[in-house]
């Protein structure tokens, strides 16, 4: 006896229809899964078993053979403890073998029966829809995360006799239907605001400017400077995410099974801060399987690394393949896998490493030599893909006391978004480059010239301040963003002045 479920695996952050096979013969009683499964494929035999058992069926006492086809993929996870039960029904004419074809099933299995939700159920209804499917049977938790692919149906179901009841015609689950523009409306919320931030003018301008040009920012302070505070609300003046982007960046986040149980989507800009001592593996992405990292997680968002200098440098060094391509790419014997990773790169670090050289109250206890050391953790390759360094330097307690409250995010963004209107319309026709931090070189001749005035102040800047010859860029780049802020064509003298305060690490030689 012979049954054949459709199902669907994920490989990188897409998915593919892998055909159930299962076939149920005379012999001694035995359960074996072909087709590369890893461990925990293997393992769903017994969930599988248990499963039937305690949900009122009886399990077959003869030899099982179960095949995940295609054969040469690597297939992973619990996803197919679902399907393999249903098919071993199927096998035993308890399930109408003609609806099998017409849905993909995935789910875990509980040794009751239940049905536990998994990863990567947006990117499975995505295939289920290219494949002409007429439907996807998924967990009920991740229900509402299928539901977001329009043009298939989604049934979220809880057990297994629940899925036997539907697959015979005889009910048992309804369609999952979503307003999806309601739901991408009312998940479209910050927890934090700009409003809660006292003082700190310079930096918060800094971190618009940051915004608007989609530039990567360095905060430098010492402790309890607010650097943190400033960096977690960069994502709620950035432009909202548009559909297609919160689709995008969903996939990734299921896919790695960091989307919240019953959320249909993720609507605001992620925010990923991973801990000084995260590996290479972590950032990146990688593993036997590979998986995304912090990196992919930050797709469409703000990557925050805190205490910049503690991070092992092996670990900074991979990060200038996403800032510079903003994909990665991760290879493998069993082939290669690349998750997309376009994010601003925000980070916080002390002036020195005791914390207080640039703090008037406090005395730096480091010599010369060790804040030279300290500084010098961080390469100038990684340093040249930051285009804005900003002192921020710790509050006096008339800001901490004062009852104003600061602008919020809301009018931020809409400055921001001004800004972002204008880059679209002058990159238009330009591949690839989607905002001021983008540019090339040529990018920058066409867009960010200077004459006069403004040609004379950066080149006093550049002689008398030290600045490094790979900061030029750099200040034009900024320049040519607050302009845009200022809805300016030309960049005039005090846009080119404001961004040569945004080089603060540039303005003494660095070993």
């Amino acid at each position: 006896m012979l049954a054949k479920v459709l199902s669907s695996a994920v490989l990188g952050i897409d998915a593919y229809i892998v055909d159930v096979e299962v076939d149920i013969a005379f012999g001694l009683p035995s359960f074996s899964t072909v087709g590369l499964p890893d461990v925990a494929v293997k393992e769903s035999r017994d969930r599988v078993k248990a499963a039937i058992k305690n949900a009122g069926f009886d399990f077959p006492a003869r030899r099982i053979t179960v095949n995940l086809a295609p054969a040469d993929i690597k297939k992973e996870g619990a996803a197919f403890d679902l399907p393999i039960a249903v098919g071993i029904l199927g096998a035993m004419e308890l399930v109408h073998p003609d609806r099998l074809r017409r849905f993909a099933i995935v789910g875990e299995l509980s040794l009751d029966g239940g049905i536990r939700s998994i990863r990567g159920v947006l990117p499975m209804a995505v295939e289920a829809k290219a494949a002409g499917l007429e439907g996807v049977l998924v967990p009920e938790d991740n229900a509402a995360e299928a539901a977001v692919v329009e043009g298939v149906q989604v049934y979220g179901v809880r057990t297994l006799p629940q899925i036997v009841e539907f697959l015979n015609g005889r009910g048992g689950a309804q369609a999952t239907q979503i307003d999806l523009e309601a739901a991408f409306s009312a998940a479209a919320r910050y927890d934090v605001d700009f409003t809660d931030v006292k003082g700190q003018q310079h930096a918060k301008r800094a971190l618009e400017v940051a915004a608007a040009g989609g530039h990567n920012i360095l905060l430098i302070g010492p402790p309890g400077s607010g650097k943190t505070m400033l960096a977690k609300r960069l994502p709620t003046i950035l432009p909202n995410l548009s559909l297609e982007e919160a689709i995008a960046t969903t996939k990734i986040h299921s896919v790695a099974g960091v989307l919240p149980t019953r959320t249909a989507l993720v609507a605001t800009r992620p925010f990923r801060s991973p801990h000084h001592t995260i590996s290479d593996a972590g950032l990146i992405g990688g593993g036997n399987i590979p998986r995304a990292g912090e990196v992919s997680l930050a797709h469409h968002g703000v990557l925050f690394l805190d205490e910049l200098p503690e991070f092992k440098r092996h670990v900074l060094e991979v990060l200038r393949q996403p800032l510079e391509d903003g994909r990665v790419v991760i290879v493998r014997a069993v082939g290669s896998v690349g998750y997309p990773a376009q994010f601003m790169l925000a980070a916080a670090m002390n002036p020195c490493p005791c914390g207080y050289a640039t703090d008037p109250a406090k005395e730096c206890s480091c010599t010369p030599l060790q804040i030279q050391r300290y500084l010098a953790r961080i390469s100038g390759p990684l340093l040249d893909r930051i285009d804005i360094h900003i002192d921020v330097p710790p509050l006096k307690y008339r800001e901490i006391t004062t009852q104003d409250t600061g602008e919020p995010s809301a009018a931020i963004r809409e400055r921001v978004c001004r800004a972002r209107a204008i880059q679209q319309e002058r990159f238009r026709r330009a591949r690839g480059v989607y905002c001021n931090a983008h540019m090339a070189s040529r990018h920058i001749k066409r867009h960010c010239g200077i004459q006069g005035e403004a040609a004379d102040l950066l080149e006093t800047a550049m002689e008398r301040l030290s600045l490094s010859a790979r900061a030029y860029d750099r200040i034009l780049k900024v320049a040519r963003t607050i302009a845009d802020l200022a809805a300016q064509d030309a960049i005039a003298p005090e846009h080119v002045a404001e961004a040569i305060q945004y080089r603060s690490l540039d303005r003494a030689p660095r070993r």
